[in-house]
């Protein structure tokens, strides 16, 4: 079975004084994206850098995702820390994901310049850093999923198949 790994970083999220939303959203994003039968291995999570660090390791180490998506803690504030963690448990980095999703998040804001979004490969393990707002999550997630199937495969994944009415992988023939 494939696995997928959805973590919302959020100190109020994980308190149980927002509702999680992000989470929830890059679920369906993804039950939308995919034909490929998957199962959600889902956490959420208060901004503390070695916990997310944990986290990530757990879901690409012991339960195997080939991709991990996280939500919140890219920005400028003291406890965003999501991209350090990200980078302190990845082999690669993968800058391209963080660059594409900022180009496409400045269409829509100017703001987009203070997010720090990025992903990363951990073994097997594509990880990817979205922002904490689901409008957002959307945005970026139809920018840069396109790449990841591909990006699975190169890591020795699972094959990924898209639901092409919505969204059009791209693999080089």
């Amino acid at each position: 079975m494939i696995k997928i790994g959805v973590i919302n970083v959020s100190d109020r999220a994980s308190a149980g004084i927002y509702e999680d939303i992000p989470g929830k959203a890059v679920v369906e994003t993804l039950k939308e994206y995919l034909i490929s039968e998957f199962e959600t291995v889902y956490r959420v999570i208060p901004d503390e850098q070695d916990l997310i660090s944990q986290t990530l390791i757990e879901m690409a180490d012991v339960h195997g995702c080939c991709l991990i998506v996280t939500t919140g803690g890219t920005g400028p504030a003291l406890r965003d820390v999501t991209p350090e963690a990200t980078e302190a448990v990845c082999q690669k980095m993968m800058p391209g994901f963080g660059e594409l999703m900022r180009q496409e998040s400045l269409k829509y804001v100017p703001t987009a310049i203070l997010s720090r979004q990025t992903a990363g490969i951990r073994n097997h393990s594509l990880i990817v850093n979205l922002p904490g707002k689901p409008k957002a999550i959307r945005q970026c997630l139809d920018a840069v999923f396109p790449a990841i199937p591909y990006c699975i495969d190169l890591i020795e994944g699972p094959y990924l198949v898209c639901n092409q009415a919505i969204m059009k992988e791209f693999r080089p023939k």
